[in-house]
């Protein structure tokens, strides 16, 4: 090959070299997947859920999913139900595009799998049912969450201040800002399930009170008590009377 058919071919190889790395040309490596490819558990979990949830499901603003009981309770139907559709009026939105949110039905599916596979461990767990069987009764309820809560809530649910022992500091449960940012729903797991993150023992409460286990009724009172504290708009100037209810 002579002098100029040797440049001729140097120079193709430079600008095929070029081009190869020309800006908007596909690289030698996997693409990046598309948003509604992803079905990675781990990665799922972080986008969408850690941010209320925690990183390990736990020592977030929402209910710790890190706890077998509440797992337990909920079922793979509930998960999947909330996850999909949301709580209505309240802070857990619906993720499923059918109803808005950003994730396929087979992402949902991975989340629910991947959080009842990494978490739940319902073996000999029986707690009482996701949902109420019955409508509860606030007067009852006073009187059960005397006897189970007032230790770390305080007797009206407005919190305890702080003793010598660390289990007995506790929130309030009936500030009217955070029962508007709750459900019904939430309630009722919170007291089957507990607060294990936070030290807040399940339905049993065995190791705290020396009561037996709550049942299925008790769990509804609490709840219907603590619903019946809401205001219609939290942070107004309400006045309360001597049983704390709104005037």
């Amino acid at each position: 090959m002579n002098a100029v058919g040797l440049s001729l071919v140097a120079i193709l190889s430079v600008t095929s070299l070029a081009c190869m790395d020309a800006p908007g040309r596909p690289g030698p490596n996997p693409e990046i997947p598309r948003p509604d490819e992803v079905m990675d558990f781990a990665t799922l979990y972080k986008q969408n859920c850690a941010g209320c949830h925690g990183v390990d499901g736990k020592n977030g603003a929402a209910l710790s999913l890190a706890n077998p009981i509440f797992l337990a309770a909920a079922g793979e139907a509930n998960l999947r139900r909330v996850i999909t559709n949301g709580v209505a009026g309240h802070a857990m939105p619906a993720f499923d595009k059918s109803a808005g949110g950003s994730l396929t039905s087979q992402q949902i599916d991975s989340l629910v799998k991947g959080i009842l596979g990494t978490w739940g461990h319902p073996d000999g767990l029986f707690p009482p049912p996701y949902a109420a069987v019955a409508s509860g009764d606030p007067a009852r309820g006073r009187m059960t969450f005397i006897l189970f809560c007032s230790r770390c809530h305080g007797p009206n649910g407005a919190g305890s201040r702080p003793t010598a022992d660390p289990h007995a500091v506790a929130g309030s449960l009936v500030d009217p800002a955070y029962l508007a940012l709750v459900s019904d729903e939430y309630l009722r797991n919170m007291v089957i399930g507990g607060r294990p993150d936070l030290g807040m023992p399940d339905w049993r409460h065995l190791e705290r009170s020396g009561a037996p286990p709550m049942t299925e009724e008790q769990v509804s009172d609490v709840v219907a008590w603590l619903a019946s504290k809401r205001v219609l708009y939290p942070g107004q100037p309400y006045t309360l009377d001597k049983k704390g209810a709104t005037k």
